[in-house]
């Protein structure tokens, strides 16, 4: 029988365990270069006994920015800020993945600066606040990206994760999931387009098709990874039919061959869902459950029963450096403080931990 202890091969990347460590805003990086700072780096090196790491998002744009003092995977500087993070890590045995996050209309212009305004795929407001640093603020309708800013924008992704691979990563994670601008894509709530890109699932689903397509073209399909969260209303986002949507979606990519897929339940309802995904997908998979509160010892029966290939643990992580250790061990856990998860006490903050 297979265990979370047992090693895996992640298409040609040996992992000492099948624990993964969940992608969390820490909201750590300067907030004038957006680079990760020495704190990052003792941050994830703590946690290297992860079979793999799953950075917080880093933008792969500056206009994919949607939180204060997130870092950016765009400049020399953040490639030279992320190298100090990836050889802590690798020195200390652990493998580690970029997560590429581009909020698109969960930002602000507040946090953007420079005169840059959120974008999506339609000019269509999400409701709720952002927390921009000093307080919350009221989300602003994004400006709607043209098809050749659509096409830059994947081209910029592509060009992040030839950084972060420059940078030191093992690979790449590209957010699709929790509401940020690729499920702004595939959700009919948020993308009201008419063009190639909206209306039908096969238009919806394209941007974000292109997108793993051209990062996989960029660093190699074996160090590509994709985060999902269907059904998921976080963000305001609205799916109108998630049983076809992410079936289709995942047709399109598999046979690109990435490395994984990541798939984030948004409650336990969706299990039918994850296991036709799972079963579709010829790649690794990678599950963070639905749970009541953070995920327990208890979702590792996952990885016996075949559900998944990882487990991703979030919270948990953040409280228990040693997280594999202590579950071998049957514990003890420390208990996972909600009110400190950002760096700060950012209780109005709109995310939460596993994101």
């Amino acid at each position: 029988m297979t265990t979370a202890f047992d090693p895996v091969d992640l298409a040609g990347t040996r992992l000492a365990n099948r624990i993964a460590m969940a992608p969390m805003t820490r909201s750590r990086a300067d907030g004038e270069s957006r680079t990760p700072t020495a704190l990052v780096a003792e941050y994830y090196a703590q946690r290297a006994s992860a079979g793999l790491i799953i950075t917080e998002g880093a933008q792969p744009t500056a206009i994919g920015q949607g939180y204060p003092n997130t870092p950016g995977l765009h400049s020399a500087e953040q490639i030279a800020a992320w190298r100090e993070v990836t050889d802590a890590v690798h020195e200390r045995g652990g493998r580690i993945f970029a997560q590429l996050m581009h909020a698109g209309r969960i930002s602000h212009p507040v946090v953007l600066g420079d005169g840059l305004h959120p974008v999506g795929p339609s000019a269509v407001a999400p409701a709720g606040k952002l927390f921009a640093g000093t307080g919350l603020i009221d989300f602003v309708a994004p400006r709607e990206l043209t098809a050749d800013e659509i096409r830059e924008t994947v081209e910029g992704f592509a060009t992040a994760a030839r950084n972060a691979v420059e940078a030191g990563f093992d690979g790449v994670e590209i957010h699709g999931a929790n509401g940020y601008l690729v499920q702004q894509f595939l959700a009919s709530g948020s993308n009201h387009r008419t063009d190639e890109w909206g209306g039908p699932v096969e238009n919806r689903i394209r941007f974000a098709v292109e997108v793993v397509k051209a990062v996989a073209a960029e660093i190699g399909p074996e160090r590509t990874g994709l985060r999902l969260s269907p059904a998921n209303t976080y963000n305001d986002i609205a799916e109108t039919d998630t049983d076809e949507l992410y079936p289709a979606l995942v047709a399109a990519i598999d046979p690109v061959g990435i490395a994984y897929l990541h798939v984030t339940e948004a409650a336990p309802e969706v299990r039918e869902l994850t296991l036709a995904l799972r079963k579709a997908f010829t790649g690794t998979f990678i599950l963070n459950p639905a749970t009541d509160g953070p995920t327990g010892a208890d979702a590792l029966t996952l990885i016996e029963d075949g559900t998944a290939d990882l487990v991703a643990y979030g919270a948990l992580f953040l409280a228990n450096p040693d997280l594999p250790a202590r579950l071998r061990a049957g514990g003890p856990f420390n208990t996972p403080d909600t009110a400190t998860f950002f760096g700060g006490d950012h209780r109005g903050y709109t995310d939460y931990p596993a994101l």
